[in-house]
């Protein structure tokens, strides 16, 4: 008999620690330097008030402080996480509440996480006509024991306890002190009912675990209690443990620090179904009050997305339209009427082309999904390595018209480096969407399947809020979305056996001013 086991695990919520330093701060102190600290404000989703988290200790006549008191906040990818650092002067631990202004600055935790190295570096204002100077922000990851540890095993010469059979063994493992070095190890005999009958125990640790790595070791079975009931008692039988191995599990943190970056792309559904966008009822009406639908997708998921993506340029596409001046249909056209280029700077460049390109196309049909599929995988399988990952979010209105292509596309698309977001906007109900998502059942097209799940659909009606909250209607949406987008990414790494990049090495910062005594 065998038995081969991987131990289980339980995936902690990602924890980072921000450490932050200053440079080439404000003097305001008459007779020394300033007396610096730092107070971090954290952003609520919902009331947009600013809510402080924690505070640096104070450092005595610097201007150029390494503070030692570290920030440590919860990350969500899928979430906009506004931070905001401000600096001040305490001149005594008496003054410290009323303690003098030396700026500040606003970025998300993304922005930290997504800089080179999860380090950016940031201008402090806030005090006019003054150069304060800067803020230095490192992320680091921190999680439990990401060692992954694969046995096998087999059994001699266990204590029968069926009395019509042989016994169905199992093994349950314990630690029994926190550092893990000792690991216990109790043998069961499985019943159905439940009623599992004890056959015995042993004891081992780590280090002697990764032995077998090199040699089998045999563990005796013992039983407390036969043992003590029974003179001649030797063993309930043995364990041998044949092999051993131990793996490293690499975190989306790891792979971003590293260099990975997010590609993002954008394609907007541009058929006539949408209505006209000069009239109220249009999905791409353009409101002077609020966003569209299709803005509001558009920017609720980039503009988390981009934080990750170092140049800011995101190619952005429309479909189903009827373009200037010979009127030809168009299922790929870039919205920045730039064939050479479609890039846009920067989310806001992304809705500035889309604002423009509904002024100069003319709604049409119909609507196909493959051929921007086709071009972001294209992309993508160029750069096969890990140190790219590619994001389409499509937003659209209503039934796709080529299913069988865009299936094909989505299969072939999924053995690359490359995550698909549809948002499905206005009251169509959406059934074909529904079966490009994955989650229940791998997308297929002629007799081959997908291979990861690739796809994520939403109705955006079901994330508006009720008040008519823009803000808060962007975020669900974002939350549900993108939730998948790390453990996709993840997914192919693992598949083509892809490490992350150790973190480049820090640039250094700014020489500070000298201090003078």
């Amino acid at each position: 008999m065998s038995l081969s086991g991987v131990s289980e695990r339980s995936v902690p919520a990602t924890k980072i620690e921000i450490t932050v330093s200053c440079r080439n701060l404000l003097d305001i102190d008459t007779f020394s330097k300033s007396d610096p600290m730092v107070v971090l404000y954290t952003q609520s989703r919902a009331s947009q008030e600013w809510r402080e988290f924690g505070r640096t200790e104070v450092i005595d006549n610097t201007l150029n402080p390494d503070f030692l008191r570290k920030f440590v906040l919860d990350y969500f990818f899928e979430e906009k996480q506004n931070l905001r650092f401000d600096v001040y002067n305490v001149d005594s631990k008496t003054n410290i509440s009323k303690p003098d202004f030396l700026g500040q600055t606003f970025l998300a935790l993304g922005e930290v996480i997504g800089g080179q190295g999860s380090r950016v570096e940031r201008s402090l204002t806030g005090v006019p006509g003054k150069k304060c100077g800067t803020i230095l922000l490192t992320a680091e990851e921190l999680s439990n024991c990401r060692d992954i540890a694969t046995m096998q095993l087999c059994a001699n010469k266990l204590d029968k306890k069926d009395f019509f059979g042989k016994s169905d063994p199992f093994l349950v493992f314990y630690r029994s002190n926190e550092d893990g070095t000792t690991v216990k190890i109790d043998v069961y005999d499985w019943d159905r009912d439940g009623s599992h009958d004890f056959i015995g125990e042993f004891t081992t640790s780590y280090r002697e675990l990764s032995k077998a790595q090199n040699q089998f070791t045999v563990y005796e079975v013992l039983n407390p209690r036969k043992k003590c009931k029974k003179k001649k008692y030797v063993n309930s039988g043995t364990v041998t443990l044949l092999s051993f191995s131990v793996d490293s599990e690499f975190t989306f943190v790891d792979y971003i620090k590293g260099g990975t970056q997010l590609n993002f792309t954008v394609a907007i559904d541009f058929t006539a179904s949408n209505g006209n966008p000069l009239q109220p009822t249009s999905l791409h009406y353009m409101s002077p009050y609020q966003l569209s639908a299709y803005a509001m997708a558009l920017k609720a998921v980039g503009e988390i997305i981009q934080d990750y993506d170092s140049d800011k340029l995101f190619p952005a596409y429309g479909f189903g339209a009827k373009l200037p001046p010979e009127g030809r249909i168009s299922h790929q056209f870039p919205l920045n009427n730039n064939d050479e280029d479609p890039n846009c700077a920067g989310i806001e460049g992304v809705l500035e082309s889309y604002f423009q390109s509904l002024r100069t196309v003319q709604l049409y049909g119909p609507t196909y999904f493959a051929p921007v599929i086709n071009q972001v995988a294209r992309a993508a399988a160029k750069i096969a390595d890990g140190s790219q990952y590619y994001v389409l979010l499509i937003i659209t209105d209503g039934v796709i018209s080529d299913m069988t292509q865009t299936k094909e596309a989505i299969v072939s698309a999924s053995s690359l480096p490359m995550s698909i977001i549809i948002v499905g906007v206005g009251p169509a109900m959406f059934e074909a969407m529904e079966e490009l998502d994955g989650d229940d059942v791998r997308v297929s097209s002629r007799g081959r399947y997908a291979e990861r799940d690739i796809v994520q659909f939403v109705p955006f009606r079901d994330y508006v809020d009720r008040s008519g909250n823009q803000v808060l209607s962007m975020a669900r949406l974002a939350k549900d979305v993108l939730a998948e987008i790390p453990e996709q990414l993840l997914s192919y790494m693992r598949t083509r056996d892809i490490q992350p990049r150790p973190p480049p090495p820090a640039n250094p910062s700014p020489t500070p001013i000298p201090e003078q005594p």
